[in-house]
C-alpha cells in the first residue's frame, strides 16, 4: 500500500493530519537547529563575560554585546549596558532580560501542544466517519452472509487514521518533552550566569563605595580647616 493509496483509505481526516505533520515537522527541525546553535556557544559567551567583568566592566560590556546573537548574550548584556546602576536596578535588568529570553526560547510550544491535542482527535474522527460509512450498507437480513465479507476490511481500513493520528501525536509529544528539558536547563544556566554577574558588580559597587568615602575628607578635618 503505497502513500497515495494509504490516504485515500484513511479518509478525509488523513489531510488535516498531513498539515498537522508538516508544521510538526518544520517546528520540530527549526527547535533542534535552535538549541543545537545556542548549546555549543553559551558556555564560552558566559564564561568569557564572567572573566572580564572580574577586571574590566567595559571589556565585559563588549564580549556581551559581541555575543548579542545569542540569548545568554543579550541577557547578559542588558544591565552591563547601564552607566553605573544601583544593584538593585542591575539585578531588575537581569530579570526583565531573562523573562524575555527565555519566553522567547518557549516559541513553537503552542504549535507542538496543539498538534499533541488534535491529532488524535482527527484520527478518532476519521476512524468514527469509516465505521459509519462501513456499518451504515448493513442490512439485518444480511447478517451472517457473504454480502458483509467486506466490512472488516471497511473497519481495519478506517482505523487507518486513528494509527495515523497517534503516531503523529507520540513523535510530536515526545520532542515537545525534549525541548521542555531544554529550556528547563537554560532557567538553570541563566539564573548561575545571573547571579554570579550581579555579585560580581555588586562587590565591585561595594568597593566603589569604600574609595568615594575614603577620598572625602574627616568631618573633623574640615572643622580643623575652617577654624583656621
Amino acid at each position: 500500500m503505497d502513500i497515495v493509496e494509504l490516504f485515500e483509505k484513511g479518509g478525509v481526516s488523513m489531510w488535516p493530519l498531513l498539515v498537522l505533520s508538516i508544521l510538526a515537522l518544520g517546528t520540530i527541525l527549526e527547535r533542534i537547529w535552535f538549541w543545537a546553535s545556542i548549546s555549543l556557544k553559551e558556555g564560552a559567551v558566559v564564561n568569557r563575560t564572567l572573566e572580564a567583568a572580574t577586571r574590566n566592566w567595559q571589556a565585559a560590556k563588549e564580549m556581551a554585546l559581541r555575543a548579542r546573537r545569542q540569548p545568554i548574550g543579550r541577557y547578559l548584556y542588558a544591565p552591563l549596558k547601564l552607566d553605573n546602576p544601583d544593584p538593585e536596578v542591575f539585578r531588575l535588568a537581569l530579570e526583565t532580560s531573562a523573562d524575555d529570553e527565555l519566553a522567547a526560547m518557549r516559541r513553537g510550544d503552542k504549535l507542538l501542544e496543539a498538534v499533541i491535542a488534535l491529532s488524535p482527535l482527527l484520527g478518532l474522527l476519521g476512524t468514527v466517519l469509516g465505521l459509519i460509512n462501513s456499518l451504515g450498507s448493513i442490512r439485518i437480513s444480511d447478517l451472517g452472509t457473504a454480502s458483509t465479507s467486506g466490512v472488516t476490511l471497511g473497519i481495519a481500513e478506517a482505523l487507518i487514521s486513528t494509527a495515523t493520528g497517534l503516531i503523529v501525536a507520540i513523535i510530536s509529544l515526545a520532542f515537545y518533552r525534549l525541548f521542555q528539558a531544554f529550556w528547563h536547563n537554560q532557567v538553570k544556566i541563566f539564573r548561575r550566569a545571573g547571579g554570579e554577574l550581579e555579585l560580581i558588580y555588586r562587590q565591585y559597587w561595594l568597593a566603589m563605595e569604600d574609595s568615594e568615602l575614603s577620598s572625602k575628607p574627616h568631618p573633623a578635618e574640615v572643622s580643623e580647616v575652617t577654624e583656621k
